[in-house]
């Protein structure tokens, strides 16, 4: 008897993961190799799609970048990330200083938009193209609507190529806290 109540305890666990793990989903495209790793959770939709190096590079120096200047972005991890209120109880509302990234189940901090500023303009970056970095970034701060409200922008999450982290999502509605968790995401080499 006890067996059994073991065996169904563990079926109930598993079950419980496996359920919370269906809420991430991992796709490849097909003709380029590019993955993107989503999870939807309270209403909420959330992506990261890779950025190849040589794409942030092509990016920036068209907008009036050198190949120097964006070299330290290009290799710090950078993804397309997505944000959207499908049908949230409220107001979605985040501070991305609030997200954790674990590499190695050690906390790392995501580089913020205003530090990474600060190094381009140390490298004399023009006006017109840190303009245009600072527009293509990820927001620092968002609030989204019910109904699909969302916005887009470039993360950079600071680590070498070809590590594998889990990125920490945290937002409140109407004051109450919310989280959720991409596993297993790596940065492109």
């Amino acid at each position: 008897m006890l067996n059994q109540i073991n065996i169904l305890i563990i079926g109930l666990f598993l079950s419980f993961s496996c359920f919370a793990d269906s809420l991430q989903s991992k796709h490849v495209e097909k003709t380029t190799g590019i993955t993107t790793w989503e999870i939807k959770t309270q209403g909420v939709n959330f992506s990261l799609t890779q950025i190849l190096p040589e794409q942030a590079k092509a990016f920036y120096v068209n907008r009036g970048f050198t190949l120097v200047q964006t070299e330290a972005f290009a290799s710090s991890c950078v993804y397309m990330t997505v944000m959207r209120n499908d049908n949230a109880p409220g107001t979605v509302h985040f501070v991305k200083s609030n997200w954790t990234v674990l590499a190695n189940k050690k906390p790392h901090l995501l580089i913020s938009v205003d530090a990474w500023l600060k190094k381009l303009k140390k490298q004399k970056v023009n006006n017109s193209a840190l303009l245009a970095f600072r527009w293509a970034q990820f927001p620092p701060e968002q609030e989204f609507e019910d109904g699909g409200d969302w916005n887009q922008g470039m993360l950079s999450i600071g680590l070498p190529a070809e590590s594998i982290f889990d990125l920490i999502v945290r937002w409140d509605i109407n004051g109450k806290a919310y989280k959720t968790t991409l596993r297993g995401v790596s940065c492109a080499k």
